[in-house]
């Protein structure tokens, strides 16, 4: 077994997909609509859906916006230096809402963003100090 995505409902589809491909660097996969079911699945990932874990985001054609729930954490994205991919996110629009620096109580260096429609995706640097948190 293995894990094969995550879904995320998102109240604008285009807003997301220019956010997690444009601003984070992730590729578009697969993009279909559904008519029937008024709703439309795009997949995005750094790879291929054969051997990584995408994000499917889901957008209800009627539905503009979503609760996030207090039960959502957040999404986690390896980064060889979350200093710099801080900076490279603000450059390209992208909301900063942690800076990079080290987790409370802990060396692993981390940092917090957020996509248009307020989840959460935490970077954590892959240094050998933080491989050992």
């Amino acid at each position: 077994m293995r894990m094969l995505h995550t879904m995320l409902r998102v109240g604008n589809l285009e807003r997301s997909l220019q956010f997690y491909t444009e601003v984070l660097g992730m590729t578009l996969l697969r993009k279909r609509d559904y008519e029937g079911g008024r709703f439309t699945l795009a997949f995005v990932g750094y790879g291929d859906e054969d051997s990584h874990t995408v994000l499917e985001l889901t957008h209800n054609w009627d539905t503009d916006s979503y609760e996030l729930g207090n039960a959502y954490g957040h999404i986690a994205i390896a980064v060889d230096d979350a200093y710099k991919a801080c900076e490279e996110i603000k450059a390209r629009g992208g909301n900063v809402v942690r800076e990079a620096g080290p987790m409370k109580g802990g060396t692993t260096v981390i940092a917090f963003v957020e996509d248009p429609d307020g989840y959460k995706i935490e970077l954590i640097q892959q240094d050998s100090e933080a491989k050992n948190n």
